[in-house]
């Protein structure tokens, strides 16, 4: 699956079949369920799901818990538009 077939599927009511747990979450979140998303990566122990956690966090403005998730994902804290962040995020996790 690509980053353009993820977005046309967020028109769907649920997501594709077969997305990684870390993807669903960020399908979900991008459907408009924050908490449903928020969900999902806290049941998640992966770097990956540490990531999209602190995405997560950083859509909500609670920056620092953004910054702790961060850490835990051993990424730098994002300066990048929220949008840009989640199409980076979904690229590389696609690409796993």
């Amino acid at each position: 699956m690509t980053l353009d077939d993820l977005k046309a599927s967020l028109a769907d009511d649920t997501p594709p079949a077969g997305l990684s747990d870390e993807v669903r979450a960020l399908w979900t979140q991008a459907h408009g369920d924050w908490d449903a998303a928020h969900v999902i990566v806290q049941g998640l122990s992966s770097t990956e799901a540490e990531w999209v956690h602190a995405h997560l966090h950083r859509e909500e403005g609670d920056l620092e818990n953004a910054a702790y998730w961060y850490r835990r994902a051993q990424r730098p804290v994002s300066q990048v538009p929220l949008t840009q962040e989640w199409n980076e995020i979904a690229t590389a996790l696609l690409a796993e």
